[in-house]
C-alpha cells in the first residue's frame, strides 16, 4: 500500500446502460440526450454512484483489496458522457495519505477533464501492512 498512482477510467454510454441494469436506476438523464437537456443538464450524465464506484475501484487497486471501513464524497459536478465510442475519462488521484493506528485514510481528487466532479472524496481502509 505504498504506491498511489492516479487511476484513469473511461466511461461510455454502454457503461451507463450496463450500470443502469445492475443498479436498477433507469432515469433517462443517464441515457436520453433529449431528456437530459430538457431538465437543464449539458447532456447525458453518468450515475453519481457509478462515479463513486470508480473511487472504490481506485482504492481497491491502491490497497490490494484492503477492507474499506468508510468511503464517501459529495457530488459536485456531473460527468457528461458523449454519444461516441471514446467516452470520457475520469481520473482518481490520491492527494493525501494518512496512517493512524490500524487504518489508512486516503484523500482524493476526482476529475473529468479539468472539472472536479466529487467534493472531498476520501476512503478509510484497514492497514494490512
Amino acid at each position: 500500500m505504498n504506491e498511489f498512482k492516479a487511476q484513469r477510467f473511461t466511461l461510455t454510454r454502454a457503461d451507463l446502460v450496463r450500470y443502469a441494469g445492475a443498479s436498477g436506476d433507469f432515469n433517462p438523464i443517464h441515457w436520453s440526450e433529449r431528456t437530459a437537456v430538457a431538465v437543464g443538464l449539458p447532456g447525458v450524465i453518468a450515475h453519481g454512484m457509478l462515479t463513486l464506484g470508480l473511487v472504490g475501484a481506485a482504492v481497491d487497486t491502491w490497497t490490494g483489496g484492503a477492507e474499506v471501513l468508510e468511503m464517501g464524497a459529495r457530488f459536485t459536478a456531473p460527468v457528461v458522457v458523449p454519444d461516441d465510442e471514446e467516452g470520457v475519462e475520469v481520473t482518481v488521484a490520491a492527494t493525501k495519505v494518512t496512517r493512524e493506528n490500524d487504518t489508512v485514510t486516503i484523500a482524493m481528487e476526482v476529475r473529468c477533464g479539468e472539472t472536479k466532479v466529487l467534493g472531498m472524496p476520501k476512503a478509510v481502509v484497514r492497514d494490512g501492512a
